[in-house]
């Protein structure tokens, strides 16, 4: 048992993910949640679940975190219920990017100054302070003014680095600018993220590629921890697709420029339509008729709960996703888990599992003919798919949440 003196933290994240959950499960089985925070913990019976929308069921149970935890949760529920409720009804004024009353990033600062309040009050004895970007300002000073360290979750390349990529895209794809949402942060919410890493102590990134974003002058100041994240459970050996149809290649994730998606429209127009089979599955930042309107033949698939996506990996042959910033594109090792070759750019911060010629790709950002090539040689070499997928499979299953814990352990912990 770990013993009593060792440190304890206080753990907060408003919508939460699948790395919160995960490190929030491991630290309560470690005891050392001193308190976990969050907006939502959907505890419902079966038969109000029964009564209510299935995609709304669905985004509840995402949020059940006592239940993923086994343990009590803090929660400050109000703007966020508001929030899924307005966005339902299409709400539109109330949810809209930073002004909205009830727009995520209202639900954050409300979080963020409802967690710095509890540790203000004496409400919680700890000695860290973990919280995610976008709600730790409030947080890390309360934590500063009580001599906590403060532990800053960093899941995406730093701002400045993510806004210069994100603003040449818009210039080099102009119709697919509103696709980038990022530019449009305000520069009260870009002070505060910098407020937020000058509070920190030590900064959390998934992938080297956003460790290396940070500027000179953060990193040479501070502890930065590189954490990968955990792959899901390998599935068993697949019976290979017939390598006389069309190559099914899989694209995952929110329709947009900042993933590559102009750039993969664009190599799929440099290939004979008859070879390949295009799927999208994420949400649709546009209309379809948007994307539609490229001339590129796709076939469309809706997000969905974790378990049917990866079901739709395995009747893929293999994922592309050229994304132009990230900062840990996880649907990456969930492809190879699944036995998938993939496609990508280094800027999904997978480059440290891909490896080139072996298990998939590694293409240049901003370069349809890279990836049309790639592709080709796909179509050329079906028969060393499923070796190649093989190879994935047992790299994403080196990468697991354990390990992930154990190296935030290690960094934060060194002497407990």
């Amino acid at each position: 048992m770990r013993p009593t003196a060792a440190p304890r933290v206080l753990l907060a994240h408003p919508t939460g993910n699948e790395f919160f959950r995960q490190l929030a499960r491991a630290w309560r089985a470690e005891q050392r949640l001193a308190e976990l925070c969050t907006c939502l913990d959907w505890r419902g019976p079966a038969w109000l679940e029964a009564q209510l929308p299935a995609g709304l069921v669905a985004e509840l149970n995402r949020r059940g975190l006592s239940r993923a935890t086994g343990g009590h949760v803090r929660t400050h529920p109000w703007r966020e219920a508001a929030r899924l409720t307005a966005t339902r009804l299409r709400g539109r004024a109330l949810t809209r990017h930073e002004t909205g009353v009830f727009s995520v990033d209202a639900v954050y600062r409300d979080f963020d100054r409802w967690v710095a309040h509890r540790i203000a009050r004496g409400a919680v004895t700890a000695e860290y302070a973990y919280a995610y970007e976008d709600a730790a300002a409030d947080t890390f000073a309360a934590a500063a003014a009580r001599g906590w360290s403060r532990v800053y979750d960093l899941p995406i390349a730093h701002w400045t680095e993510s806004r210069r990529l994100l603003a040449e895209e818009a210039a080099r794809w102009p119709e697919w600018a509103p696709t980038l949402l990022g530019p449009d942060d305000s520069g009260t919410k870009l002070a505060r993220k910098t407020q937020e890493l000058e509070l920190a102590t030590h900064i959390v990134c998934p992938s080297m590629f956003v460790a290396q974003s940070l500027p000179a002058a953060v990193r040479a100041a501070r502890t930065v921890i590189v954490a990968p994240f955990g792959s899901p459970a390998p599935c068993a050996p697949r019976e290979p697709r017939t390598p006389n149809g069309a190559l099914r290649v899989l694209f995952a994730g929110a329709m947009t420029q900042r993933k590559g998606l102009a750039d993969l429209f664009a190599a799929v127009r440099l290939l004979p339509a008859a070879d390949l089979e295009l799927v999208v599955m994420g949400s649709a930042v546009l209309a379809l008729d948007f994307y539609r309107a490229t001339g590129v033949r796709f076939t469309y698939e809706p997000p969905r709960p974790h378990a049917a996506v990866l079901e739709l990996m395995r009747s893929c042959d293999v994922l592309c996703l050229p994304s132009v910033v990230e900062g840990r594109a996880l649907v990456v090792q969930e492809a190879m888990s699944q036995g998938l070759p993939v496609i990508v750019t280094a800027n999904t911060g997978t480059d440290d599992v891909v490896r080139d010629g072996e298990n998939g790709f590694l293409v240049p950002i901003r370069s349809p003919q890279a990836l049309a090539d790639r592709l080709a040689w796909c179509l050329a070499h079906r028969p060393q798919l499923p070796r190649m997928g093989s190879v994935a499979q047992a790299a994403a299953a080196r990468l697991t949440w354990p390990s992930y814990v154990a190296a935030l352990n290690t960094a934060l912990f060194p002497a407990a």
